[in-house]
């Protein structure tokens, strides 16, 4: 029996090419001091909660959708997303005049499907789960002729997601580590490929809530694992599977995937706030509890570290229950 081949990785040629194709959509997004005291240098924390619709994604819908012309996307597009990819599709979409279709889950934050719906994207529901709501938008792209964008398991996707790790390189050269919070795997996948070509010697951290670790099963199991369900206040981490190629990058440059209980992950957002006087929803401060977890404070860090802020899609009344606990 011929075992598999390899899928192919996404490399820095596609990643730069990905910068250069987005430019002028996404915003190039600022590093920023951990902590306003004057002893904490080390932590810089990567502000893609002020990016175009409040998170990363943005990078990887823009990238994929400038991949087709405009006559395959007359009929539309659609994906299926938790909040932040559909936000991140529905605003591109608009930005080209398309029209966009997001399969969202029940339990999507308000705040999420209220953002959606504020860039023109028709909203469907569908199930609870990742897997659902990918079956109900399969069945539409093709009973209306839709473009599919995947909101992780894509080389477009993941290439897009990499400019963050360019940026990263840019901004801090002698990075040591990079903390990354992981739902599908696109981002991490994305700035392991970046940081890895240009940093080898700069270790690359995937942090999970410990009740959605689907890529830490995985990397254990040596093949991409499905979660019986997952649960966490970071929803934008609860897919319950890794895509394959986004394992595939995981495992070839990804040097450890950790995990975070809820309680670090309300404190990483209280940290933040406090220190840092930024706004983060619970799955972008996921790499910062990782970082407190590791080290205990910014002024601990001794070597300099970026704790990605994946995105600040948070409604008001969250952020102040979770500042007031």
């Amino acid at each position: 029996m011929i075992a598999d081949a390899p899928l192919p990785l996404v490399t820095l040629d596609d990643i730069r090419s990905a910068a250069a194709r987005i430019s002028g959509i996404a915003r190039r997004t600022p590093l920023v001091y951990g902590s306003t005291s004057p002893s904490a240098t080390s932590l810089r924390l990567k502000c893609e909660n002020m990016q175009v619709a409040g998170a990363f994604k943005i990078r990887g819908a823009a990238n994929m959708l400038a991949r087709f012309g405009r006559d395959e996307l007359a009929d539309g597009v659609i994906t299926y997303s938790s909040g932040n990819h559909a936000q991140a599709l529905a605003c591109a979409a608009r930005l080209l005049g398309v029209p966009a279709v997001v399969v969202m889950p029940t339990t999507a934050p308000v705040v999420k499907v209220n953002g959606t719906r504020a860039f023109g994207a028709d909203v469907v529901f569908a199930g609870t789960t990742s897997a659902e709501r990918k079956s109900e938008a399969e069945r539409l792209q093709h009973a209306r002729g839709l473009v599919m964008v995947p909101p992780f398991d894509h080389p477009w996707i993941i290439a897009g997601q990499g400019t963050v790790g360019l940026e990263i390189v840019e901004d801090c050269p002698d990075v040591h580590e990079v903390y990354v919070p992981v739902g599908g795997g696109g981002l991490l996948a994305g700035v392991a490929a970046a940081i890895k070509a240009l940093r080898p010697d700069a270790r690359v951290i995937g942090v999970e809530p410990a009740g959605a670790a689907k890529m830490s099963r995985s990397l254990a199991a040596g093949s991409p694992v499905t979660l019986e369900s997952a649960a966490s206040i970071a929803d934008g981490l609860l897919p319950l599977r890794p895509g394959d190629l986004t394992f595939a990058h995981a495992r070839a440059l990804v040097d450890e995937v950790v995990t975070v209980d809820e309680d670090s992950l309300r404190d990483a957002v209280r940290y933040v706030a406090r220190e840092a006087r930024i706004v983060v929803e619970p799955s972008g401060a996921a790499s910062v509890a990782a970082v407190l977890q590791r080290y205990g404070s910014a002024a601990d860090v001794a070597r300099p570290v970026v704790a990605i802020l994946s995105g600040g899609n948070i409604a008001l009344d969250e952020i102040a229950a979770i500042l007031a606990d």
